[in-house]
């Protein structure tokens, strides 16, 4: 497997080099050259897989000859050890929890199973590498658990001052080692957009071996899949699910898609949007056009300007009336996420965080106008890690799991840095 760049000004790379690169040379993000189609045999074997081996098959073929296929396995052994339990929320809905991993979040996986590739790649390699990133909330903590310690790796977190829950900064700038946080006064399309121009800097990159693990980083955004396949192995109905995705930067949407394009049994996908709804006014008009960042207590998805949609285009070819067949966006409010957090609590007993509040109620608006439908909708968080939002909403306490715990006594450790690329430039060359 190859993959070009997305604005076609760079060769194409097998795995491990666009893994290695995070971003094409060019600034365009890496897409594979071909989408392989499940087999029969796969989708007619997939309840009866265990998740290693779900995994391995669902990826291998983005791999190809870059990692061995024992190591391989091993890999997806180790980035899907925990539980991603299917669960009722009501008649014809159901819940697939993603925050049973390290960290509390669905990126758990993506970051475990990329820090292991590149992991395995530096093992044969002599050059020091810096992990960049950005956060708009879970994947800084879920990048800097799956890294912590690996040796001849240094992460760099960029995340925006005020714009992250107290627990996802724990989770940020408490762990030290290898861990390094920067505190940028800005919004997380400014400290997206430090790292796409630090990338695009050549040269900073003569003087570093940069990579991000962001989902712009194919090894980040590539195993996002799994979770639908995880899906499907406990789906009891006969008719294939909507499944509705709370998105921000659209990365785990567009594995969704992916997924979904190679053969998947996925009836239709619904982008569950926060007050940050360029993807949903492009589905009404068939016009993209990035908005500056809006702050939202579903703040993980505070994306103005997301860099996986033009990955959506390409799956599409960019025909706006087949993306608008497979995806229906909704916007919902901050008021309605509070108001369906409190009423998903009462009526059923389930606490649901921001974001999967905001995709349970877009998930239930789709089914009002689909009744012979039923959905799953993705819980990508643990409540816990935004209980300063949920717990006056539920006028109660959320018990501490022990990884959140432990963290509570620890000192933040972060570098407050302005929303100025020349100024990351300069921490990063001093370091």
């Amino acid at each position: 497997m190859l993959y070009y760049s997305l604005n076609h000004q760079a060769p194409a790379v097998d795995f491990r080099e666009a893994t290695i690169a995070g971003q094409a040379p060019d600034g365009g993000l890496y897409f594979p050259e071909a989408i392989p189609k499940f087999s029969a045999s796969f989708l007619n074997t997939l309840k009866e897989k265990d998740k290693a081996t779900l995994a391995f098959d669902m990826i291998r073929p983005y791999v190809g000859a870059a990692i061995p296929e024992e190591a391989l396995h091993a890999i997806c052994t180790e980035a899907v050890n925990f539980d991603f339990p299917l669960v009722p929320v009501g008649e014809r809905s159901t819940v697939l929890e993603l925050f049973h991993g390290p960290t509390l979040a669905f990126k758990d996986v993506g970051a475990r199973f990329m820090s292991r590739c590149l992991g395995y790649f530096s093992r044969h390699g002599s050059r020091h590498v810096t992990v960049l990133v950005a956060t708009s909330g879970d994947t800084g903590g879920a990048v800097a658990n799956g890294f912590l310690g690996v040796e001849g790796v240094d992460v760099v977190i960029l995340y925006p001052s005020g714009k992250v829950s107290s627990v996802q900064e724990l989770q940020l700038t408490t762990l030290g080692q290898n861990i390094t946080a920067l505190e940028v006064q800005g919004t997380f399309d400014d400290c997206q957009r430090m790292v796409k121009q630090a990338f695009a800097d050549q040269e900073l990159t003569s003087r570093l071996f940069l990579t991000s693990a962001n989902s712009i980083n194919v090894a980040r955004w590539l195993p996002q899949q799994f979770y639908y396949g995880y899906a499907l192995q406990q789906w009891s109905h006969a008719e294939p699910p909507v499944v509705a995705v709370p998105s921000g930067n659209f990365g785990n949407l567009c594995a969704g898609l992916l997924a979904y394009v190679s053969g998947l049994p996925i009836r239709h996908f619904v982008a569950a949007c926060n007050a940050n709804d360029a993807v949903p006014a492009y589905l009404l008009s068939g016009t993209f056009a990035p908005k500056a960042a809006i702050a939202t207590i579903s703040n993980a998805m505070d994306v103005g300007n997301p860099s996986n949609f033009t990955r959506i285009l390409e799956l599409f070819q960019r025909d706006y009336e087949h993306v608008k067949s497979s995806i229906t966006g909704y916007t919902i409010s901050d008021d309605t996420t509070a108001d369906t957090i409190r009423q998903v609590h009462a009526e059923h007993g389930y606490l649901l965080d921001p974001h999967g509040a905001v995709a349970y109620q877009a998930l239930q608006q789709y089914l009002a106008q689909h009744p012979d439908e039923r959905g799953i909708f993705l819980e990508t968080a643990h409540p816990v890690k935004f209980y300063d939002v949920v717990e006056p909403l539920i006028q109660g306490k959320i018990s501490l799991p022990p990884a959140v715990a432990e963290l509570l006594p620890k000192p933040k450790q972060s570098h407050v840095m302005q929303a100025d690329y020349t100024t990351l430039k300069d921490y990063l060359v001093s370091r």
